[in-house]
């Protein structure tokens, strides 16, 4: 029987090929020999499913993670808009103190926060006072963060969450494309043991015939 190994070449993540059985006798050269393959398969079979179900893992992880982040990142340039716009504001209107008064509590972003899962509270932000933002970064850590900073931060941390999942994605695709190679494979060597079984029965009964 020849040695069973993966084909050359992997993926970008280094996921190796599966075998491809073009011709059966390249794996077994008697039916002692095919036992052993098709266990060998099977375990191959079982890693490549044991590699899938811990990207599909992953890569539901991913998909709950981006929304949050992109959230965030979006509320981190707004609350940056707001607080450009006020001082360009303040910046063309210091002789108008009475407007300046009426503009500003225009200009105050009323909003509604979560404490809790089930847990809300209101707070009224004036945007001149957004030089920081805080974000938590789990495990119960959270961090004050410059906004422009924290801006910076999160679209590299989204870049990188959407990255992942297309390598996850891709990833899901190759194992199951080297599982179904398997699949074949096993079944092409199962049918060459019944083809060679038969031809022994045939042969033996002449054997006895004769």
């Amino acid at each position: 029987m020849t040695d069973l190994k993966q084909s050359e070449g992997t993926n970008p993540r280094g996921i190796p090929k599966a075998p491809f059985v073009e011709n059966v006798t390249d794996y077994v050269s008697s039916r002692a020999d095919v036992e052993p393959t098709l266990r060998s398969f099977q375990e191959l079979i079982s890693k490549y499913q044991f590699m899938e179900l811990n990207t599909q893992r992953r890569g539901a992880g991913l998909r709950q993670k981006i929304p949050d982040i992109r959230n965030t990142l979006e509320m981190v340039r707004y609350l940056r808009s707001r607080r450009e716009a006020a001082d360009s504001g303040a910046d063309n209107h210091d002789d108008d103190d009475d407007d300046d008064d009426a503009d500003q509590e225009k200009k105050l972003i009323q909003t509604t926060f979560e404490l809790n899962d089930t847990l809300y509270a209101h707070a009224t932000v004036d945007p001149k006072d957004t030089n920081e933002v805080y974000l938590w970064l789990g495990a119960n850590v959270m961090l004050a963060y410059p906004i422009e900073e924290a801006e910076a931060m999160l679209a590299e941390k989204l870049a990188a969450a959407e990255k992942s999942l297309a390598a996850c994605e891709e990833d899901l695709e190759f194992l199951r494309e080297q599982i179904t190679t398997l699949e074949v494979a096993t079944a092409r060597v199962y049918n060459w043991d019944v083809v060679q079984r038969r031809k022994e029965k045939e042969e033996g009964k002449e054997a006895d015939g004769s």
